[in-house]
């Protein structure tokens, strides 16, 4: 959703549940054990859309991070749904999320919502396209209301289980959404092995968005992935997508249904293969998308 529909539905007193989603793994990175405020929060209180509420990814939108698991794996549905509940989200309310870092950690909550049932938007451009078109902030912290009882289905967006992840690798069909040195293995900042799932094709999100952090066309997103239905590969074979713990695979995922193109989720993605030492690693510049 673009900055100007969404102030049209906000002028017209539409209900939109407006979420803040800012988090980085830059920023969880340099978080110090001395610092008790969720990753984002502190920005969230300096500024943001009018009445959004801070959702806070690793506590909110994952479960605790296990070797078995990853580092983000999806919360449970009983979880989540209790999150939903304490934004006072009902099952008929449209929400917007949004971040400042192009959609990448948002997205994650679009996922969630979308896999849950709610009806939700990515702001394209997040704070920064608000904040150029005009748009006003608001400071300190907006108190959570009442909260709902909503009950949410669940499962409503295809996932690969972990055990299911190689035969997409095997087809050529699953797409790695990390930057590309990590990709290759050139650097790894986080998790137990540097490089990538054998066979899996190097996507970075970067290239799903503009220079000012806006999504690129439909046309442009498929032009993108055309190489994937390439070399008489079936349009309806199935694609999936991983990266490093499953926030940023959320990204390619909404990118892919800009494009028409569905596609499933590993959730546990390079944390939870790499934390696997009989599993296999591969370096290097295997597959590239473009």
């Amino acid at each position: 959703m673009d900055t100007h529909e969404l102030a049209a539905r906000l002028d017209r007193g539409d209900r939109v549940v407006l979420l803040d989603v800012r988090w980085s793994l830059a920023a969880s990175l340099a978080k110090t054990e001395e610092s008790t405020a969720p990753v984002g929060f502190e920005d969230y209180q300096s500024g943001h859309l009018p009445g959004a509420l801070f959702v806070d990814l690793e506590t909110e939108l994952a479960a605790p991070p296990t070797p078995e698991d990853g580092r983000h794996p999806l919360p449970s549905h009983e979880a989540f749904q209790e999150t939903v509940r304490s934004l006072g989200i009902q099952q008929d309310d449209f929400v917007v999320v949004y971040d400042a870092v192009a959609g990448m950690s948002a997205a994650r909550a679009w996922w969630l919502l979308s896999n849950a049932g709610i009806r939700c938007s990515v702001l394209d451009g997040g704070l920064n396209a608000w904040v150029s078109a005009g748009g006003a902030l608001e400071t300190g912290s907006v108190p959570r209301p009442q909260p709902s009882v909503v009950v949410l289905p669940w499962n409503l967006k295809p996932i690969v289980k972990h055990q299911d992840v190689a035969s997409f690798a095997n087809s050529g069909s699953l797409l790695d959404a990390r930057a590309g040195e990590r990709y290759r293995g050139e650097t790894e900042p986080i998790d137990p092995r540097a490089g990538h799932i054998p066979g899996a094709i190097s996507a970075p999100t970067s290239e799903n968005v503009t220079a000012d952090g806006h999504f690129k066309s439909a046309e442009a997103l498929q032009a993108r992935f055309a190489p994937l239905f390439t070399e008489g590969n079936a349009k309806d074979r199935p694609v999936a997508s991983y990266c490093g713990s499953g926030i940023t695979a959320s990204h390619q995922i909404l990118a892919l249904e800009v494009a028409g193109i569905e596609a499933a989720l590993y959730p546990g993605s390079w944390s939870q293969w790499s934390a696997d030492g009989h599993l296999p690693v591969a370096t290097g510049n295997e597959r590239t998308l473009d």
